[in-house]
């Protein structure tokens, strides 16, 4: 297989890495949201109870949300990497469009359209930041063997 290694598991065992990855993200990011949300809603002296409350109540459903996304868009990117023979950018951009059309087909054909396209153009948006990251502080390749830099000149610019 060509492309980069990212240094995951194999693919059978990354959608359930990826299920329980997202649902932590999903449940410690909507518990904190929901936290600031309980309290900030909750009447004074019982700001603290109403912000725990908030995230007994809500973060399962939030964790349990991005589970549902996470094994989707895993799940699309081991099929697409099967079916195509190979894991670059194209797999994770698909894969997201995918997920966002699947988790829209009960709206119609419309809805599944847009947010397909939305995904694919948000997982883009993501490989070509991560692209332009790795460039950014990957060294510079080593020139070429029997390759001589030209001749520098001195402040005036002349020979």
């Amino acid at each position: 297989m060509s492309g980069v290694d990212h240094g995951r598991e194999p693919c059978p065992h990354r959608i359930l890495d990826d299920i329980g990855g997202a649902f932590g993200m999903g449940a410690v990011g909507g518990g904190m949201f929901h936290l600031l949300k309980g309290m900030k809603n909750s009447p004074k002296g019982g700001r603290m109870v109403g912000g725990l409350e908030a995230i007994r109540r809500e973060a399962p459903r939030i964790g349990g949300s991005f589970a549902i996304w996470g094994g989707l868009f895993s799940t699309f990117d081991c099929t697409l990497v099967a079916i195509r023979k190979k894991e670059d950018p194209w797999n994770p951009i698909m894969a997201g469009a995918l997920t966002g059309g699947f988790l829209q087909m009960r709206h119609g054909p419309a809805s599944a359209t847009r947010h397909a396209i939305f995904g694919g153009l948000i997982l883009a948006g993501i490989e070509g930041i991560g692209i332009m990251i790795t460039r950014m502080v990957a060294p510079p390749p080593p020139p070429p063997p029997g390759f001589e830099p030209p001749p520098r000149h001195g402040p005036q610019g002349g020979a």
